[in-house]
């Protein structure tokens, strides 16, 4: 049997913003080193959190990214996304949001339109994955994965 041992507990430092619309805790980079954490190079987490009706989405406006892959995860809440590809979406809850940077690309990403007027729970995590040297200068891609696709594996206790 291969037993696996916890290395280390990261507990969660003094949330930011993120833009005006998230609320993250930075794990990584955090209290381990980057070389340890490779290919991970950002991981935040925006813990359960109340906002409140809006007209005017939160967010972060366009911003570029070159390199890497986002991983946008939404489990409460709706993140409205649009890049300079042409690439764009609503990520809703349990959805997971795929971005592939590559050579380049200008994003911008706000709470979903609709949702923003309500407001409520909103909670999400996005994590940055480094991209292999030979993929740096990929073409960007978007690529959606509803929730509704996603298979299930019921796991005893899990």
């Amino acid at each position: 049997m291969n037993t696996k041992h916890i290395e280390k507990i990261i507990r969660p430092g003094t949330p930011h913003f993120v833009g005006d619309g998230f609320r993250v805790h930075n794990f990584i980079p955090g209290t381990s080193s980057m070389e340890r954490m490779d290919p991970f190079i950002m991981m935040d987490y925006n813990a359960p959190y109340v906002f409140p009706p809006s007209e005017i989405p939160k967010g972060v406006d366009v911003h570029p990214h070159k390199g890497f892959e986002t991983v946008t995860i939404a489990y409460k809440g709706k993140v409205e996304h649009a890049d300079s590809a042409g690439g764009g979406g609503v990520i809703g809850e349990g959805d997971v949001q795929w971005m592939t940077a590559g050579n380049g690309i200008l994003h911008k990403e706000f709470h979903e339109t609709e949702w923003s007027k309500s407001g409520g729970l909103f909670h999400m995590m996005q994590l940055w994955v480094n991209l292999p040297a030979k993929y740096k200068t990929t073409p960007p891609k978007y690529q959606a994965i509803k929730n509704v696709d996603i298979p299930k594996v019921p796991i005893a206790d899990g």
